[in-house]
């Protein structure tokens, strides 16, 4: 149903990202923030004041709603209308190989050794030492 064609009593059971969604989707083009915002104040019979009270809080739940996306051009489109190009250029795999490898040689936990669990050696000790600030500049 078109949100023009439905009561008003439906509308405000609707969030303003669902009626965003439904905006977009029925218009088919991307739109800035004021667009649609006036959009649903109007759907919804806000005065100007309550526009304003309002658009920034609007504002804010658009840039968490992971449905929508803010395009260069400062409007905001429905993410399922587009995709994302990822390319891996050859040497670039390389690094990626090389960085998952290490990760997950970071990642491995040494075995246990049942014989040492009460006692610490001393080459697993790690000694820290802290340096002020101005220390550093000396050294």
């Amino acid at each position: 149903m078109n949100l023009k064609q439905m009561p008003k009593e439906e509308l405000q059971l609707l969030s303003y990202t669902d009626l965003t969604y439904r905006i977009l989707k029925e218009n088919k083009k991307a739109m800035n923030t004021p667009s649609i915002f006036k959009n649903i104040c109007e759907l919804l019979e806000y005065s100007d004041e309550e526009y304003e009270n309002k658009i920034g809080d609007y504002y804010t739940s658009l840039t968490i709603d992971k449905r929508f996306v803010l395009l260069e051009n400062a409007e905001w489109d429905l993410r399922e209308n587009h995709s994302i190009e990822l390319s891996v250029e050859e040497d670039d795999e390389e690094g990626i190989e090389e960085e998952i490898e290490e990760e997950e040689i970071d990642n491995m936990e040494p075995e246990a050794d049942d014989d040492d669990d009460d006692e610490l050696e001393d080459d697993d000790t790690l000694t820290l030492n802290i340096v002020e600030e101005d220390d550093l500049d000396e050294m």
